[in-house]
């Protein structure tokens, strides 16, 4: 079934992106067009949401495409991710540590005091939700005193870059199961090259949640939260850092530091269940990771990372324990493509539903008038 053309459709086309950036410039004579250092430090968590979500660490692109998209994540996302797929991809990294994490934030709800120490970092958790009407007449002498002063009082160097992982220390009491060395020789699924066909392993799950939208995780795990589900996860760690990036080199093949890539983790773990045989009974993990500061993505996708492989291993009683329902419904620019196909044209198919319609009035008319 095909679609009539619409006259002077590809001018109204053209039309539209017109508009598009009127609405952008039509303040310029009182404005300045946006930097993308700019986007990138004073909108940072937009950004990242933006950086995630594209599937792509490319921190001056994600701020073109929020430019361009006007503010639009999913549009951005899906611009980033578009160009992504464009590129040739040469090289691919050895499975990274997170051990080696440059640490910025790093906090446990499960322990007071942690190895290496708590260390709030940027947050807005302690702070009152109240708007800060002193933004919203910036001067740029105020703006340039915050960066200048914040550490004039603080010996950085006494803060170590690393730090030691939480569940060493629980795997080290037993409380965790330990890693077998058949899951660290495990090859990860590559989602951008095969199709999810279910059940799908572990890394397929987990790189599918890397890059979905944070609405749909945090919408999907909420119900695991209030009882569609029976999880109840504590965060052993949840960390914000920067983390290496190692390729081999072209010549010697030793792995050599390439750049670093800013990334959020959490690691959860939930109720203990009893193994079976004569292992012993440990806590369960749940695991989150995925580019930029992204936190509560990151304990979202932690949460359902626990909640599937339940399902996975006894069977779906919640839909967030469900790998396809979860799956299927978590990528923001797949959920956002079917929504607005809705406004492409539609009218053949329509006509017909009315025709039908109206077909069935009339036998509906000619059986009234009978009876």
């Amino acid at each position: 079934m095909g679609y009539v053309a619409i006259k002077g459709g590809g001018q109204a086309i053209e039309g539209t992106k017109e508009v598009c950036d009127f609405l952008r410039t039509k303040e310029s004579e009182t404005s300045q067009p946006l930097d993308s250092h700019i986007i990138e430090n004073q909108l940072r968590l937009l950004h990242s949401r933006v950086l995630s979500e594209g599937g792509l660490y490319h921190p001056e692109l994600a701020s073109l495409a929020i430019k361009q998209a006007q503010g639009d994540t999913l549009e951005a996302a899906f611009a980033l991710r578009a160009y992504r797929s464009t590129q040739p991809r040469l090289l691919e990294t050895p499975v990274l540590d997170t051990k080696n994490m440059r640490v910025t934030r790093r906090i446990s709800s499960a322990f007071k005091d942690i190895p290496g120490g708590q260390m709030l970092g940027a947050t807005t958790d302690y702070q009152l939700r109240l708007m800060r009407m002193e933004l919203l007449n910036e001067s740029q002498e105020r703006f340039r005193e915050v960066t200048e002063s914040l550490f004039e009082n603080t010996n950085i160097d006494n803060i170590p870059d690393t730090f030691p992982k939480v569940l060493d220390s629980l795997r080290g009491e037993g409380l965790l199961p330990e890693i077998e060395s058949t899951q660290q020789e495990q090859t990860p699924f590559d989602i951008t090259r095969e199709p999810l066909i279910f059940p799908v392993p572990r890394s397929a799950a987990l790189a599918t949640m890397a890059r979905a939208e944070q609405g749909s995780l945090l919408a999907i795990a909420y119900s695991n939260m209030r009882g569609y589900g029976d999880i109840h996860p504590t965060v052993a760690e949840l960390r914000v850092g920067y983390l290496p990036v190692l390729l081999p080199h072209p010549i010697t093949g030793e792995l050599t530091e390439v750049g670093e890539v800013e990334m959020t983790e959490c690691e959860v773990v939930a109720m203990y269940e009893g193994n079976e045989g004569d292992e012993k009974s440990t806590f369960t993990l749940g695991y989150g990771a995925c580019f930029g500061h992204n936190e509560v993505k990151a304990i979202s996708m932690a949460i359902l990372d626990r909640a599937l492989q339940k399902g996975m291993k006894e069977g779906a009683s919640n839909p967030s324990e469900d790998p396809e329902f979860v799956l299927l419904h978590v990528d923001g620019i797949d959920s956002m493509g079917f929504c607005t196909h809705y406004k492409m044209p539609h009218y053949v198919t329509f006509q017909s539903d009315m025709d039908r319609l109206r077909t069935t009035q009339k036998k509906q008319t000619r059986m009234e008038t009978v009876s």
